[in-house]
């Protein structure tokens, strides 16, 4: 079975993207999504956030206070670090307990929002970019997100930029209004499942 990483900016569309791949029958893993539930589940990662943080980054009844912490890491890389350290790795063990439900697949997706960023794209067979024109990244974020365009080009600036991350990509989807995504999708899906 392979395991391919699916990424992309802010407002790029790899979770349409995705969307798409589970409708041909492909299991996606959803690494931010996860990492969000494990924050609130996981003793290790509660335990390392305190740690780090403070025991008020979790409210009374347990869950995680994200505004407190965006605050903290926004601006500070290596707090940021430091939770990426702690969260990925458990992130990636739960990944590989999932991967084992998956088994008979010809290939599972992960699905991560920074995944050269952390170097996590090593441990997968393949990955999959997506891109978007900016000005299209920023009109999908302000519909989706309760964000202000300041905000979310501040984001989008902190990001890796696609120039870098289409150096280790494996595999490039182009998902501008005015491309059809479908036929490329395609593509990859016959060629994942004759590996």
């Amino acid at each position: 079975m392979l395991t391919i990483g699916v990424t992309g900016g802010i407002g790029s569309g790899k979770t349409t993207v995705c969307k798409v791949f589970k409708v041909l029958g492909v299991p996606v893993f959803h690494a931010d999504q996860e990492a969000k539930r494990l924050q609130n589940e996981n003793n290790e990662i509660k335990d390392g956030l305190k740690s780090i943080f403070g025991s008020e980054i979790y409210d009374k009844m347990g869950q995680l206070n994200r505004q407190m912490l965006a605050s903290f890491i926004f601006n500070n890389v290596s707090l940021l670090q430091r939770v990426n350290q702690l969260v990925h790795p458990i992130v990636h063990r739960e990944f590989e307990t999932w991967s084992l439900l998956h088994h008979e697949s010809a290939y599972v997706l992960y699905e991560a929002a920074i995944l050269f960023e952390t170097g996590h794209f090593k441990n997968f067979d393949k990955t999959i970019l997506v891109l978007a024109d900016p000005d299209q990244r920023l009109a999908r974020v302000l519909q989706r997100d309760p964000l202000t365009k300041e905000a979310i080009v501040r984001r989008m600036q902190n990001q890796m930029p696609d120039s870098e991350k289409i150096q280790l990509a494996d595999f490039i989807i182009e998902n501008n209004d005015n491309q059809m995504i479908i036929p490329r999708i395609l593509l990859l899906d016959n060629l994942f499942k004759s590996n």
